[in-house]
């Protein structure tokens, strides 16, 4: 997982000192695991039995992703059993992709009060970047992915996470666009 971010940042990486680096494999690998684990937190809430299980093809893609141009995080997955409705199903869903969008927030906020110069800038601004991008990916309403559950469930509240996503996405890059090289 952290890897995959890394690479998708390997264009700055010299300009990142060995501190930070350190740092953002543990802000890219909570970013995973905090949205894999408030899923778990929600369907245990609504009382349905829940469970984190590697997938070997998604944990495959995640490993070549680190090489290849496009990235694919999805080493597995919170595997949920019990009764559930659309609405409990949707709340479960939203979790995952809310965390990412609170991540993003703080980090992103956490930009504003760091000078550019400084390694923890860099930190910063890659882990909001990571997190508006982990949870546009999710929001998309397709097969599995959690976009399709919550729309399924509520048109408003996955248009507002989603908006919400892409808004901070679009902001981190406008704002920062050198630094990514766009």
């Amino acid at each position: 997982m952290s890897g995959v971010g890394l690479s998708w940042l390997a264009p700055n990486l010299e300009s990142i000192v060995s501190l930070s680096v350190v740092l953002l494999v543990i802000f890219f690998t909570l970013t995973f695991l905090l949205h894999e684990i408030a899923h778990k937190i929600a369907a245990q809430r609504y009382g349905m039995w829940a469970e984190f299980r590697i997938v070997l093809f998604g944990a495959l893609i995640t490993l070549l992703s680190i090489i290849l141009p496009f990235k694919f995080i999805a080493p597995g997955a919170v595997m949920i059993a019990g009764t559930a409705d659309k609405k409990t199903i949707g709340k479960t869903s939203i979790a995952g992709p809310l965390t990412n969008i609170i991540f993003c927030s703080v980090s992103f906020a956490l930009t504003f009060a760091l000078a550019t110069s400084s390694p923890f800038f860099a930190v910063a601004l890659l882990t909001s970047a990571f997190n508006a991008s982990i949870a546009v990916l999710n929001l998309i309403p397709v097969g599995i992915l959690d976009g399709w559950k919550i729309f399924d469930w509520n048109k408003v509240v996955w248009a507002l996470a989603f908006a919400s996503s892409v808004a901070l996405l679009i902001s981190i890059l406008w704002r920062y666009s050198s630094f990514f090289q766009l």
